[in-house]
């Protein structure tokens, strides 16, 4: 039979990652059957307050001859790999008859754009008689359902190469600028591997997981192209996934805005961004369902400088994720930029130099010619940014964001 398997919440803040456990049960499960195309990896609503990291979940198709044993199989990888002593760990599998996977469409779409209880998830186990692994509270339930079910309508590849089991937790060990030469070659076919800006290795994690690297592309056959480009310790092994990685998938339209979802939302400026300590930056938005705070925190860099740029009255289309009643800026569209004015001591017709005052209320002169003018003219003060889409740096982008070298849209401000 083909079956889907799903699974979740296995690592924790000090280590795994749930794709490495899921490889490990990949390898496990050839006792039983063999994995149909590529695994993939889903990422789930960014915005969840106990995700551990990345928020992402494992699934991938199997022909499976034997499904008790593979529920065996199953349960034996993840009491041996997964961090079931950290609290915050409560890992999740589930086996899904691959007649029943439209049937969870719609609960993967809330769990990429809205906030699910284990309680959902155990009402769509019972309703669809779903096989499963529950793991302490189970949480991990709601993402292994999100990630077999999920649509991708868009898609890219992410290759990841895992460390030598004894090299994990060391520091990682590479050639820096092999990624930039990798990057100079392949880009935008392979992208966000580094940020040239910001002097960042975006492919090499600083988390203390097996991970070693992960490069992010439209061609899985480039990707394995890479890996003899770029320098690093010996790595045990690599595996590309199919993933919702930089397709905004995450993004909602919707007039009522709720704390723990993201959003694409059009505004017009009502005050002039503020800075605070630590270099973050607010500014307020009136839209259609009210005022909207909007921040770029300190990390997306310089972008920041195109939020300074703003000023009351700009039309904007902001996207981002919301927590405590604030939008946090993965991106910006400038629809309108409102006309800025100075006024200024007029200009003498004659001999084209700026007039003088001629004191409080008397006007203005001008010294050579005697001309006189009474009132300051106002000049238009060109713009420092032009309309069009802006995205925070490469070192600043979430996993789901989509960057602008994704999308086909006219105006496109580049950080790379």
């Amino acid at each position: 039979m083909r079956v889907w398997i799903g699974i979740d919440d296995t690592d924790s803040r000090k280590g795994m990652c749930t794709t490495y456990l899921a490889l490990i049960l990949i390898d496990r499960l050839k006792e039983v059957g063999e994995v149909v195309g590529f695994p993939r990896l889903i990422r789930l609503n960014p915005t969840i307050p106990y995700k551990t990291r990345g928020n992402g979940a494992v699934s991938f198709l199997a022909e499976i001859d034997d499904l008790d044993k593979a529920v065996e199989i199953a349960e034996e990888v993840v009491r041996k790999y997964a961090e079931l002593d950290d609290p915050n760990t409560n890992p999740g599998v589930v086996f899904v008859d691959e007649a029943k996977v439209s049937l969870l469409r719609e609960f993967a779409r809330r769990a990429i754009t809205d906030v699910l209880s284990i309680e959902d998830a155990i009402d769509v186990l019972e309703k669809l008689r779903i096989e499963h692994l529950k793991f302490k509270n189970g949480r991990g339930l709601i993402g292994a359902l999100a990630s077999v079910g999920a649509v991708l309508e868009d898609f890219v590849y992410e290759l990841i190469a895992y460390r030598l089991p004894e090299r994990i937790g060391k520091p990682r060990e590479f050639d820096k600028e092999s990624f930039y030469e990798l990057d100079f070659l392949f880009y935008p076919t392979i992208f966000d591997t580094v940020d040239w800006c910001n002097d960042v290795v975006m492919a090499v994690p600083g988390t203390p997981c097996p991970v070693l690297f992960g490069l992010r592309g439209e061609d899985p056959d480039l990707l394995k192209k890479a890996l003899s480009i770029i320098k690093t310790e010996p790595f045990d092994r690599f595996q590309i996934f199919q993933t919702n990685h930089a397709t905004d998938m995450h993004i909602i339209c919707d007039e009522e805005i709720k704390n723990f979802r993201s959003y694409r939302v059009v505004g017009r400026l009502i005050e002039k961004p503020y800075e605070i300590v630590g270099g973050h930056i607010f500014f307020k938005i009136k839209t259609n369902s009210g005022n909207l705070k909007c921040a770029a925190f300190e990390p997306t860099k310089q972008f920041r400088n195109i939020i300074r740029a703003l000023i009351p009255g700009d039309l904007v289309e902001v996207y981002g994720s919301v927590k405590n009643e604030t939008l946090n800026l993965e991106k910006i569209r400038i629809l309108e930029l409102e006309k800025q004015f100075l006024l200024l001591n007029p200009i003498c017709p004659i001999c084209g130099k700026r007039m003088e005052s001629s004191g409080k209320g008397q006007g203005f002169r001008c010294r050579n010619c005697k001309t006189k003018y009474f009132e300051k003219i106002k000049v238009e003060v060109p713009r420092k940014i032009e309309t069009g889409y802006y995205e925070v740096p490469p070192c600043a982008r979430r996993h789901l964001s989509k960057p602008l070298i994704r999308m086909n849209v006219s105006g496109r401000h580049i950080f790379r």
